[in-house]
């Protein structure tokens, strides 16, 4: 069966169980898969509209859920939204604001797409980067880390920053995943922590 039927039936099945887009059936299945996330986790979700990821995040754990986008992200009972830069010192500040520490960072973003392939993978591999940097800022040690990207000729230096930086790092495709994308997850368990200036 292809990859269009495999579409027809994860975005069906959206609709039907209530969920903003078919990507909240990549988070379950990451989920099921690696248990990255406890029933008391606080989690920073990066690039977050439309909002299915949260939606998933708020059933998964107690701790708070804070949802971060350029886009306007409409409410989700029990998450903290935020319209903004991840990138900026602004809205670093305001995520910080609402938690005290943070255990899981989620990052389903991917830039606008051309249609030109390297481009758009070296822009997607760039946004990865500044995802698994901000991560490595505000998460605590033993933290886990989840990021979208698309394998291609960088890919292999984003996977190599983030086995410097967590102890367990695997790359996984999801069930939901379209046949033929290159799109895979970056996987990243337990947060070394900060590393001397030596390292």
């Amino acid at each position: 069966m292809g990859s269009q039927w495999d579409a027809d039936r994860f975005y069906k099945k959206s609709k039907r169980e209530g969920y903003r887009s078919r990507a909240a059936y990549k988070l379950l299945d990451i989920q099921k898969r690696f248990e990255i996330i406890r029933s008391d986790d606080n989690v920073v979700d990066l690039g977050a509209a439309p909002g299915s990821w949260l939606q998933v995040l708020r059933d998964l754990t107690d701790g708070k859920v804070i949802g971060v986008d350029l886009n306007p992200i409409a409410p989700v009972e029990g998450v903290i939204t935020i319209k903004g830069d991840f990138t900026t010192e602004k809205i670093q500040s305001r995520i910080l604001s609402h938690v005290d520490f943070v255990n899981v960072v989620v990052c389903d973003a991917s830039p606008k797409l051309s249609g030109q392939k390297s481009y758009d993978q070296a822009r997607a591999i760039a946004l990865s980067e500044l995802a698994l940097k901000y991560a490595c800022l505000i998460l605590k040690p033993g933290g886990n880390f989840v990021v979208k990207s698309f394998q291609g000729e960088m890919f292999k230096e984003l996977l190599d920053e983030a086995r410097r930086n967590f102890y367990s790092v695997k790359v996984y495709r999801t069930k939901a995943t379209r046949r033929g994308s290159s799109e895979a997850y970056i996987v990243a368990k337990n947060f070394r922590g900060f590393r001397d200036a030596s390292d």
